[in-house]
């Protein structure tokens, strides 16, 4: 990035939360390239490297290792970044979803500590709200800079000036203990929470523009 070169680099998908590589991303001067499908990737090593697998993940009679969670990260163009990802209203949602955690709900949930809605998978996100929206980390695999905005995710610092509320150390502890029933810390900074409870980490974005006739 310093010396202005174009790059393609593999990485673990996990990456995309370090403070260093998902600034890159939100300001659209890296992203997530094509390939990997579902995050499987499949690398050769030396036969004589001794090393020891878990079971399905070495294959002898290829020689090549698996590993999930794997991604190209990228400042090269292509054409499926700037695709429109086809989307039903919020009132859809909640009526068609394939999703239980969607499907049949009056609404969808809101943040304890964030102004923002849960949007726990990439296909049900509304076409139609507004607002800033929770998303999973997994939805830069189909992020189009021309239909969304990346506006943050959540950290403990609040970098991105998204948060509500910022937990206190004794309320993390009582936390802890309703949740489990003894002494601990029940960290509530970091991730988004509802109804008390922490979940996944999270990227919040919001709609740019509308998506043209025919692909919503």
């Amino acid at each position: 990035m310093e010396h202005g070169k174009k790059f393609i680099i593999i990485g673990p998908k996990n990456a995309v939360t370090y403070k260093e590589i998902f600034r890159l991303i939100k300001d659209t001067k890296l992203w997530i390239g094509a390939g990997f499908a579902n995050g499987n990737a499949y690398f050769s090593i030396p036969a004589d490297s001794g090393r020891d697998f878990a079971d399905g993940v070495y294959d002898e009679s290829t020689g090549l290792v698996k590993f999930r969670n794997v991604g190209w990260f990228t400042n090269f163009d292509h054409g499926r970044r700037h695709q429109y990802l086809p989307l039903m209203t919020m009132a859809d949602n909640l009526k068609f979803s394939k999703h239980k955690e969607i499907k049949g709900k009056a609404a969808y949930d809101r943040y304890d500590n964030y102004d923002a809605i849960e949007v726990p998978f990439t296909d049900a996100i509304p076409s139609d709200y507004e607002g800033v929206m929770g998303v999973p980390i997994s939805f830069l695999d189909k992020y189009n800079p021309e239909q969304f905005e990346i506006m943050g995710r959540s950290e403990n610092e609040d970098l991105y000036g998204l948060k509500t509320r910022v937990y206190t150390t004794k309320e993390c502890q009582e936390a802890y203990r309703r949740l489990f029933g003894k002494k601990g810390t029940y960290d509530m900074n970091a991730t988004p929470v509802l109804d008390g409870r922490k979940v996944y980490q999270r990227l919040f974005i919001r709609h740019r523009t509308q998506p043209a006739e025919g692909t919503k």
